[in-house]
């Protein structure tokens, strides 16, 4: 249960994060009340998480989804700009997360 709710704190934190490019600098109120709800449901989860799971762990796994899925997700709705090295490095993410997993 605690790799679940680990997962789901690292959606809301990419939620937060590309929310925060539609808040326009927090005048925006609706997509600032969203973010700000992300960040919150985000942290919380991740609180949770770290009840049973190594806090370094769960941090670098939150993170790493957070990055990778706010990476992807600005490609696909932002139009942010992909490049065979940025693709990489998103793998170079991808596996050192799932060796943190592995090795929990």
């Amino acid at each position: 249960m605690a790799w679940f709710l680990l997962f789901l704190a690292g959606l809301f934190e990419c939620g937060w994060a590309i929310g925060l490019k539609y808040t326009d600098g927090f005048t925006r109120p609706m997509p600032t009340i969203l973010t700000v709800v992300s960040m919150v449901v985000s942290v919380v989860l991740l609180g949770l998480a770290v009840k049973t799971l190594p806090i370094g762990t769960a941090y670098a796994i939150w993170t790493g989804i957070g990055t990778v899925g706010t990476v992807l997700l600005g490609v696909w709705l932002l139009g942010d700009a992909t490049s065979a090295s940025r693709l990489i490095c998103i793998t170079l993410i991808v596996a050192g997360i799932a060796g943190l997993k592995l090795t929990a």
